[in-house]
């Protein structure tokens, strides 16, 4: 029998022993009792038994330890008191269970953590119909989700993972995009960011002697453990990963200083509802305007967000950094006039370090068996075992077979793993001989348990062990308000109190979603669940211009560029998508709809909102310099590399004010080659925005 196989039934029997026990006991009668212990000598069950409290205790399965006046080991009495184990009990609604059902719909097979989600959803769903079984919903739909994204990221996820619960400084090669150079890293995992699509790891960076963030797509090869220690450091207690997951691009890395902003009156609304925790929102010289205060690390980043705004936002502070705007603004108009001057085609290829292959999320493989080889954090097997138990011991005690295979697709496992669960549950027991259960898979597929009379520690539901936790709340945030069935926010709460603290405190930390309104979303949510037409106030960012739509509501999607409410517009008889960040002001009218058959609002999730392309009529060819040509490979697909280390890249559009929005973004890096009428719109806006500018500063 495999080490990790014996520990396990080691550490089950422990807990099944003091369970059942139900007072403190010793550990000779520890060793002579409970399986695995007995036939070893006093100095191996002691560093075993040593080892096996501090696993548990990391899982937050805490024994109690009463230690005697004269401070003798063996005299130390232990037990594990119910609350130790198991989890409170959480009266959910029926709209929260609907809601949690969702949430593992939606990201089933699509999120990094979707595993440990499962067994979290059927531990604090006790004793209630289980979310894993009931019919699926389409009113939401995801187009960009929490995968880690191709194999190779996957297990650095899952490396990082267990790094940062051990302790454990890592090393690994990374490749620094800024400097276009790859180095040795040396670091101290302390939490996992999900942002913007991406996975980034925060910790101590022994290089830098101080905290940084690393992409993990652009870490190279594997991942090793620095030392053969139990644990190399301890997070300082004054961490606080909620500074990293409210920060924005500009914000990344050492501040440089803070930035002056004068947003219009036109968009102040939109920038104060979804830029104002960034910063500090102030009150302009005229009606309507804002002054919008900014820290800054990273100025091309900030200047780059100022001119996608347009003629609407202009830097007033400081001198320097308004200067670097004018200055790119010109280089803009200088490089949109005339014929491009470019250099020769060079050889193919990326220059500097190749990046891996990054498939979109949820695109890994599932074998026969409902089991995922490339999942990316798979729950310990003490968490599926203890899981597992509670299941076997109810149908057991209803007399009740259960279908294997409806079982394997409900637990993500296969039939071999099934069955090497089975066995090792058929031996864990309470010693004497007195044994939790005995199940069998029998011919006609079906399972067969006889539980033990005295088999209570696992006929209730596990504490959510640490991994569990993090999924289950991390999907959460990753949906937020989104659910039309029920409040994800209610139930974030009622397990957050179940469990005595918020694990997105350790471990893993979802940024807030850009593109997005929770206010909003609420209210398109209420619109979709009763059926009723919705009316809303739609900033058209395109035509520069308000309108007022009333549309069926049928679906909340998202995509790289945020939440879209789609829905049926009967003014135009068509479907039409639209970004929640984009709607001023929505209500919910009192009149109805019966929805169209025809009408399938999440037909194209894998399209556009995946992609970040509409689908268009036309294209563009864009250069991109040499210095930003780095990061174009990473994103857009290149059709020529030049001999100077810049690129041009194709680009779909379906609008040309969207094109100039996109290269305006680029600071001057981008310029578009044709067509002739999409170069001249883009001088046309930078032109715009130097006499925006000047009839300011008059």
């Amino acid at each position: 029998m495999a080490k990790d196989t014996e520990k396990l039934i080691r550490q089950l029997s422990l807990i099944s022993y003091l369970m059942a026990e139900r007072r403190p006991v010793t550990a000779p009668e520890i060793r002579r009792d409970v399986e695995g212990y007995s036939v070893m000598n006093e100095d191996a069950f002691a560093r075993r038994f040593y080892a096996d409290r501090s696993e548990l205790e990391a899982l937050g399965i805490v024994l109690t330890v009463e230690k005697p006046a004269d401070g003798l080991v063996e005299q130390e009495n232990y037990s594990l008191p119910p609350e130790n184990f198991h989890l409170p009990a959480i009266e959910f609604t029926d709209a929260e269970l609907a809601a949690l059902r969702t949430a593992l719909q939606l990201l089933d097979g699509e999120f990094a953590y979707a595993e440990p989600l499962r067994l979290a959803l059927q531990q604090i769903s006790w004793g209630r119909p289980s979310p894993l079984s009931a019919p699926e919903h389409r009113t939401v739909a995801l187009g960009i989700t929490g995968a880690a994204g191709g194999h190779e990221v996957s297990q650095r996820l899952a490396k990082i993972e267990t790094a940062i619960f051990r302790r454990k400084t890592i090393v690994f090669d990374y490749y620094t995009m800024e400097r276009d150079e790859l180095g040795a890293r040396r670091v101290d995992p302390y939490q996992l960011l999900y942002q913007g699509g991406q996975f980034y790891l925060v910790g101590r960076s022994h290089e830098r002697k101080a905290i940084r963030v690393f992409r993990l797509s652009r870490i190279r090869g594997k991942i090793g453990y620095a030392t053969k220690a139990e644990h190399d450091f301890q997070r300082p207690a004054n961490f606080d990963p909620r500074a990293y997951a409210n920060r924005i691009d500009w914000q990344f890395g050492e501040p440089m200083g803070t930035a002056e902003i004068w947003i219009g009156a036109r968009i102040a609304w939109q920038i104060e509802r979804h830029f104002g925790r960034y910063g500090e929102i102030r009150a302009g010289e005229e009606e309507g305007d804002r002054i919008f205060l900014t820290s800054y690390a990273n100025s091309r980043q900030l200047i780059a967000w100022v001119l996608g705004l347009g003629e609407h936002a202009r830097i007033l502070g400081p001198d320097a950094l308004a200067e670097e705007l004018r200055d790119r603004v010109q280089l803009l108009i200088e490089r949109h006039s005339g014929d491009p001057v470019l250099a020769p085609v060079g050889a193919a290829g990326a220059s500097g370090p190749e990046r891996e292959a990054e498939p979109r999320p949820g695109s890994a493989d599932v074998d026969g068996n409902g089991h995922h080889p490339d999942a990316a954090i798979r729950p310990e097997r003490f968490a599926r075992l203890v899981t597992l138990a509670s299941i076997l011991i109810d149908a057991g005690r209803a007399g009740r077979r259960l279908d294997a295979r409806l079982l394997m697709r409900e637990l993500k496992v296969s039939e071999q793993e099934l069955r090497e669960d089975i066995s090792v549950l058929n031996v864990v027991n309470f010693g004497a001989g007195t044994y939790v259960l005995y199940a069998e898979i029998g011919a006609d597929g079906t399972i067969e348990v006889d539980p033990e009379p005295y088999g209570d520690s696992f006929a209730r539901p596990a504490r959510l062990l640490p991994v569990e936790a993090k999924a289950l709340i991390a999907a959460i945030d990753l949906i937020g308000e989104h659910i039309p069935e029920g409040s994800l926010a209610s139930a974030r709460e009622k397990v957050v109190a179940a469990l005595g603290e918020d694990p997105a405190r350790e471990g893993l930390q979802v940024a807030p979603p850009g593109g997005d309104d929770a206010e909003i979303a609420a209210v398109v949510s209420r619109a979709i669940a009763a059926q009723r037409l919705l009316s809303f106030e739609y900033y058209k960012e395109n035509e520069d211009e308000f309108t007022t739509r009333v549309v069926e509501p049928y679906a909340l999607i998202n995509g790289q560029e945020g939440w879209y409410l789609a829905s049926f517009d009967p003014s135009r008889g068509d479907v039409r998508h639209f970004r929640l960040d984009r709607i001023k002001s929505a209500g919910v009218t009192d009149e109805g709809f019966d929805p169209r058959p025809d009408v399938d609002p999440a037909a194209d999730v894998d399209g556009w909102p995946r992609t970040g392309e509409v689908p268009a009529s036309r294209r563009a060819r864009l250069w991109i310099s040499s210095a930003r040509a780095r990061w174009a490979r990473e994103e857009r697909p290149v059709v020529a590399e030049l001999e100077d280390g810049a690129v041009i890249v194709e680009l779909g559009f379906a609008g040309v004010d969207w094109l100039v929005r996109e290269v305006l973004k680029e600071a001057g890096d981008a310029v578009v080659l044709d067509p002739e009428d999409a170069r001249a719109a883009v001088r046309a806006a930078a032109e715009a925005i130097v006499a925006g500018a000047g009839a300011a500063a008059t």
